[in-house]
Parts: C-alpha cells; sequence; structure tokens
C-alpha cells in the first residue's frame, strides 16, 4: 500500500461516531490509532456533533470501550454551544429541546434552562423527542426568538443503520414553521479548529481531522483550513466521493489503514 501522508500532523481532531466507534463498540485500529498516535507525540483529541449526551458521559462511554482516561480528551457540539451562548446571549433563558445528558451539561456550566418564557431556542440532537417538545419549540420560534442548533448532522451512524439526527429535526420544523436555524454551531464551524490551535499551539496547517462525513467533517477542512483524511467506516460511501462537492485530502478504509500511514 503506497503511503499517502508525506508528513506527519502535529495534533489530530478525531470524530466519534462512524469513526472511532459504532455503538458502544470501538470501530478496527481505533485503539491502536491512539496508541501510535501518543508513541509519535502526536497531540490529539476527540470533536463530535453528536449532542445526545452530555461530556461526561462521553468520557465514561469512551474509558469503558478501553480508552485510557487522560486519553479521553473531548470537544462537543454542545461545548460550542455553551460558549457561543455565553458570549452571545449571558444570563439569557434558554429552552432547550435536548436529552437529559444534555441538560445536565448545559446547567453545569451556568446556562439558565427554562421551559417558560425563554429568550433563545436551542435545537440539540434529542435521542428522547417527544411530540410535545415539538409543539412547544414550534409555538416559541414562532414567536420570532433566536434559534440555535448545535450541528448540521443529518444521520447519526449506528450498527443498525443511519438513525435521524438534528438535520431531520430542522426540516420538520421547517416545515411547520417556515424557519431554519439563525445559528448553526458544531462542525464545520471552522471556531472548533480555531480554538483547538491555540490551546495546543500549533498552526491549522499542521493538524489532520478524521472523520466520516464530508459535509460536517470534511467540510471542516474548506472552512477552517485544516487537511482532512476521510474514513468509509461510516456514513460516507467510496461511490459518493464522484460526485461530492468536497473532497477529502485523503481516503482510509478505516483507522487501522490510518495508523499503517503513520507507521510506515
Amino acid at each position: 500500500m503506497k503511503r499517502q501522508i508525506t508528513q506527519l500532523p502535529s495534533a489530530v481532531i478525531l470524530d466519534m461516531d462512524g469513526t472511532f466507534f459504532l455503538g458502544d463498540t470501538p470501530l478496527p485500529g481505533a485503539l491502536e490509532l491512539l496508541a501510535c498516535l501518543n508513541q509519535n507525540g502526536i497531540k490529539f483529541t476527540f470533536l463530535t456533533n453528536n449532542t445526545s449526551r452530555g461530556k461526561q458521559d462521553y468520557v465514561s462511554m469512551l474509558t469503558q470501550m478501553g480508552v485510557r482516561q487522560e486519553d479521553a480528551r473531548i470537544y462537543t457540539a454542545g461545548d460550542a454551544t455553551i460558549s457561543y451562548l455565553k458570549s452571545n446571549y449571558p444570563g439569557k433563558r434558554v429552552f432547550l429541546v435536548g436529552t437529559q445528558s444534555l441538560h445536565s451539561n448545559f446547567q453545569q456550566e451556568g446556562i439558565v434552562l427554562v421551559e417558560k418564557d425563554p429568550d433563545v431556542l436551542v435545537l440539540g440532537y434529542d435521542t428522547e423527542l417527544t411530540y410535545q417538545k415539538l409543539v412547544e419549540f414550534c409555538l416559541y420560534l414562532r414567536q420570532g426568538l433566536p434559534y440555535v442548533a448545535t450541528h448540521p448532522d443529518l444521520n447519526c451512524p449506528s450498527p443498525i443503520g443511519p438513525l435521524p439526527d438534528i438535520g431531520s429535526f430542522m426540516s420538520l420544523i421547517q416545515t411547520s414553521t417556515g424557519r431554519m436555524p439563525d445559528v448553526v454551531l458544531g462542525k464545520p464551524n471552522p471556531g472548533i479548529v480555531q480554538e483547538l490551535a491555540k490551546g495546543w499551539g500549533v498552526k491549522v496547517s499542521e493538524m489532520l481531522m478524521v472523520g466520516d462525513r464530508l459535509y460536517t467533517d470534511i467540510a471542516l477542512g474548506k472552512t477552517a483550513g485544516v487537511k482532512t483524511a476521510l474514513v468509509l467506516s461510516g456514513e460516507t460511501r467510496r461511490e459518493d466521493l464522484a460526485m461530492a462537492k468536497i473532497q477529502p485530502d485523503l481516503v482510509f478504509e478505516n483507522l487501522t489503514d490510518l495508523t499503517w500511514d503513520i507507521i510506515n
């Protein structure tokens, strides 16, 4: 196999769903890649758009898969949303459509969550979604309140196939109210990469984004100027690349092949 990586990155951003794991199971080469990155002194963090869990739940999930506690570094679209709310709507009352785990994450970070008379509406990937939540969200949306979505993903990879993600919720809400989010956070928002680069003390051009989705993970490379590696273990299939407007810099079948490329 011909090597694709000509110069090792200083830091790697790893997507999770469909890239590092599927369901509750690590994908081939996942743990080996982390060991390889550590051995080569390459910084890394996990970055997920999935807001169905809070950060601590993801840390617990990763460690149960065999990831060392010190390697379970994670930044989520939920974290990006919390940061955005603190900067743009400090102290405002937020109506959040999200799981109990995400609610807890927001509250721990000081976000004021309410069920009545909100100032801002936030849509997350709610795997506990009910019709009543949709009703209330749409009613508030018709009042003209600011509307923030945590990320744009249409589907979430799973062992049984793609599951409806927040992007499908957005379409439903738009059909009912005529409104799309005022702001969509998470990948491919370039602010995430810039924040990570600053914290690591590296240039964006020295980083590698590894993921399975063209319109979020790989699009991040186009918006933030970071090199990208697509793995075909999740949402994207090789045949999708022929017609795709967004193209990755590198393509691997899975993380095993990526690890081989780094060590050879």
